[in-house]
């Protein structure tokens, strides 16, 4: 077996672990969250994609830093209601939020491609810096637990669907094909759950 196959045949099992755990809000998925990282990231740069391959980096942070974030709010609901823990309650992305994630795209969005463009021989900047910038806001958003953090990743899998084929990498553009309807029954879910039915 080749290394692009073995690395995104295990890509692809890690992926489906960490999406059921997120799906569930498991505080699980940060643990998963800090191993895949490793298997994308050279599977990204094996093929070229350097700003996802980057963006492994930032994945690991953000898994410790949704995994504190997580485990003190469960600490903090369990010691206020006097219950077993559980995790911090699902909601939406309050309107204040909305134009500094907006800022925070574009911002990343426009370095990142300038510096593929010019520091690397990507020969896809603009798509791979979209992709990235994407999902640094949605991995922040999850951090947060709000709904909306699915639209997000939803816009960034569909990209990296048509990306990974151009790239030749096609199971792990069908793990994204999965990621994006899996987004969806995703958003429903979180949806009915900060609305407070029953998911």
């Amino acid at each position: 077996m080749d290394w692009k196959l073995a690395l995104q045949l295990t890509g692809v099992a890690l992926g489906l672990l960490y999406l059921w755990l997120e799906y569930r809000a498991d505080i699980r998925l940060w643990i998963v969250g800090l191993v895949m990282p490793v298997v994308h990231g050279a599977l990204y740069y094996k093929a070229g994609l350097y700003a996802d391959c980057s963006m492994q980096v930032y994945y690991v942070l953000a898994g410790l830093y949704g995994w504190i974030v997580w485990h003190n709010a469960r600490q903090r609901n369990a010691q206020t209601a006097g219950t077993p823990e559980k995790a911090a309650a699902i909601g939406h992305t309050p309107l204040r939020r909305i134009p500094a994630l907006a800022g925070v795209f574009l911002a990343a969005h426009g370095a990142l491609y300038l510096l593929l463009a010019r520091f690397t021989d990507s020969t896809v900047p603009f798509w791979d810096s979209l992709t990235t910038a994407l999902s640094i806001v949605a991995m922040w958003m999850l951090s947060r637990k709000y709904v909306e953090q699915w639209l997000v990743w939803l816009a960034a899998d569909l990209v990296t669907v048509g990306l990974y084929l151009y790239k030749e990498i096609p199971w792990t553009a069908a793990l994204y094909a999965l990621y994006s309807a899996l987004a969806v029954a995703g958003y429903l879910r979180w949806r009915r759950q900060a609305a407070g039915t029953r998911p």
